[in-house]
């Protein structure tokens, strides 16, 4: 028998406990391909009209995913070979020489790499066609993509996972020259060494958390700590956090633990005591790699919000900034019945005279304006904005004591002025006093910062500024087809304004990374789950011979799954909590830093990722339970 048969005899006997390494590595490579098949992508290019920006987006996404999945199958990897020490020590016990256990372990890990690739690029090229889909949709369009296979994207998939299968296929080959006969057999029993809870450690670890919590959550721009530290504060939140959570399950946790443990009722109720003693290893001991589930789900879930929150707000944004589906300036050489023939059935059409004034602004000086004494603002009196707000459904104005408004669409509570009580003049001395701001415009934002008025200023600011004229268009589900045949129409200095063009230019720019962030958010998830899902079997061969002396005890099965569920929970829960928590402080700091709100989109993307994230739950639960049936039946 040749080493190479008996790799591939070893594989289809232990098919079962590979099988979900196997899936992790195929999903990864589904998902190179098909960023690597969408780089190459024609029809991606031709639909998007910007190729190399998405080029550009699939190349570093492609990046990512290789450095990412590279540790991910070498730590994977390493959960393997410490099952197999045993196995390679009996080997080496009967006389085989290291040189071929270490090729038989090399061709193993190889052929296992090998199968992944050819299923991974097989089930990525019947796949390219639905992601394909799922993108162009994503970014607006109504097209069902063709299949397509790409050449250079095979051979791409393939040069890249092959290197990492040849590195990790040597680590395995090393394992027998690295340990001594008596190591590999007692290997099983070696786990991460368990620190004792301190309470001083337990304290840092809190403070460390709040600490970056509170310099996450504090305004940038106003904040005396984020000046002080200037640059150098996103790194030292993200150290805190990331310090504060490896001492979370350092010692936070043990002393929660041992809290439940002192409850002596409870304590001795079923197998709760097995519980909490298994729990108070199995935390501390692995809280590294807790630590690493916690920052890899946080690290997901806020990517993942950022994007999804965006993407999921471009229809109201659109909608505040671009109020008229079309606008544009009536500059001397527009033909306005050329543009009507284009129009279908509209809600409105209406011509809007408007003042382009240059006023003297010093009081208005903002984080944002500093130095900039002159502004000039597009005016419109209030009997105008009212008739634009009836028209679009809006609330309208009642300017009090001959006082005026701006409307600040972007206004920001940092950056923007105090608008309220103070005063700006004209070049001829007209001054004007606001009343404060309002964030409800009526023209679109390429008229810039509009002024609103009364009637009688408007008529006194008249002969003190430039008159201009808007065409306001309001038109029921508009296309960008339509948009273009305008815009074909005007000339450029018309400043055409088109809510239908905005609103898929936002589409498809945050949709392609939303495709991305999406699906190597799920590259992430799965490779965390899978690596909760081995730690803990790794752990189940440990404890089998316990629950097999509780079996013989007389402790029913239903009892032993009971206990493997909570146990589990525990160590699946924990992490994912802690990861939420950290994200959901990152999107609140992010949500407040650009001033909308997140939180409909974010518990979407947290529930998906807590949904799909059960799923490992549920499988490391079966195949714990099954571990422990299977050696009681041959135990008996």
């Amino acid at each position: 028998m040749t080493l190479f048969s008996l790799a591939r005899k070893n594989i289809a006997r232990n098919f079962s406990q590979y099988f979900l390494y196997i899936a992790s590595m195929v999903f990864s490579i589904v998902i190179y391909f098909t960023f690597v098949t969408l780089k190459y992508s024609d029809i991606v290019s031709e639909m998007t009209k910007s190729s190399q920006k998405m080029g550009s987006l699939m190349s570093g996404a492609a990046v990512v995913l290789i450095f990412f999945v590279a540790i991910f199958i070498a730590y994977s990897n390493s959960f393997f070979m410490k099952k197999r020490k045993k196995e390679v020590a009996l080997y080496a016990l009967l006389g085989v020489r290291k040189r071929q256990i270490g090729f038989m372990l090399f061709f193993e890990n190889l052929l296992l790499g090998v199968f992944s690739l050819v299923i991974g690029v097989f089930l990525g090229f019947l796949s390219s066609k639905l992601f394909v889909t799922v993108l162009i949709r994503l970014m607006g369009y109504d097209v069902v993509a063709p299949f397509t296979f790409s050449t250079e994207a095979v051979i791409n998939t393939a040069s890249v996972f092959l290197i990492i299968f040849f590195i990790t296929s040597f680590q395995g080959y090393r394992l027998i020259y690295q340990f001594k006969l008596i190591d590999l057999f007692h290997a099983s029993k070696k786990g991460e060494v368990a620190p004792k809870p301190s309470w001083v450690i337990a304290i840092l670890g809190v403070i460390s958390i709040g600490t970056g919590y509170w310099l996450a959550l504090q305004n940038l721009l106003t904040s005396e700590a984020w000046r002080i530290l200037g640059m150098f504060t996103p790194l030292i939140i993200l150290a805190t956090v990331i310090i504060g959570t490896f001492l979370l399950f350092h010692s936070v946790t043990g002393f929660v633990l041992t809290l439940f443990k002192r409850r002596e009722k409870w304590l001795w109720k079923g197998l709760h005591l097995m519980t909490i003693s298994q729990l108070l290893y199995r935390v501390r001991g692995n809280a590294r790699t807790l630590t690493v589930i916690a920052i890899l789900s946080a690290t997901t879930v806020t990517a993942g919000g950022a994007v999804y929150s965006l993407y999921y707000n471009i229809n109201d944004n659109v909608k505040l900034t671009d109020p008229n589906t079309f606008m544009y300036e009536q500059t001397a050489n527009v033909d306005n019945d050329k543009v009507t023939s284009l129009l279908p059935t509209t809600k409105y059409d209406e011509n809007i005279s408007a003042l382009f004034v240059t006023f003297e602004a010093k009081q208005l000086e903002s984080a944002m304006s500093i130095d900039e004494d002159k502004r000039i603002y597009t005016v419109i009196n209030e009997t105008t904005y009212n008739k634009l707000a009836r028209l679009q459904q809006k609330e309208e104005l009642n300017l009090k004591g001959n006082k005026a408004t701006i409307i600040d669409v972007q206004y920001h509570e940092s950056l923007s002025p105090k608008y309220a009580g103070k005063t700006i003049t004209s070049k001829k001395g007209t001054s004007i006093t606001l009343e404060g701001y309002h964030e409800v415009p009526v023209l679109n934002l390429m008229a810039g910062m509009t002024l609103v008025v009364t009637d009688a200023q408007y008529k006194e600011l008249e002969k003190q500024g430039e008159s201009v004229q808007f065409r306001a268009i309001g038109v029921d589900n508009a296309t960008t087809d339509l948009s273009k045949k305008i815009a074909s129409a005007l000339p450029e200095k018309a400043q055409f304004s088109s809510a239908p063009e905005d609103y898929q230019s936002g589409i498809e720019g945050m949709g392609s990374l939303l495709f991305i962030g999406s699906f190597l958010g799920l590259v992430f998830l799965a490779a965390t789950g899978s690596i909760i899902y081995f730690k803990v079997l790794t752990e189940a061969e440990e404890d089998k011979s316990q629950y097999n002396m509780l079996y013989k005890m007389g402790v029913g099965a239903r009892e032993m799954r009971k206990t493997v569920a909570s146990q589990v929970f525990v160590i699946f829960a924990v992490p994912l909590v802690i990861g939420l928590a950290h994200s959901a402080v990152a999107l609140t700091a992010f949500s407040k830093l650009f001033s909308m709100d997140f939180t409909k989109p974010v518990i979407i993307w947290m529930l998906a990722y807590t949904a799909i994230y059960g799923i490992y739950y549920v499988l490391t639960v079966y195949s714990y339970n099954r571990i422990i049936t299977q050696n009681n039946k041959r135990e008996g």
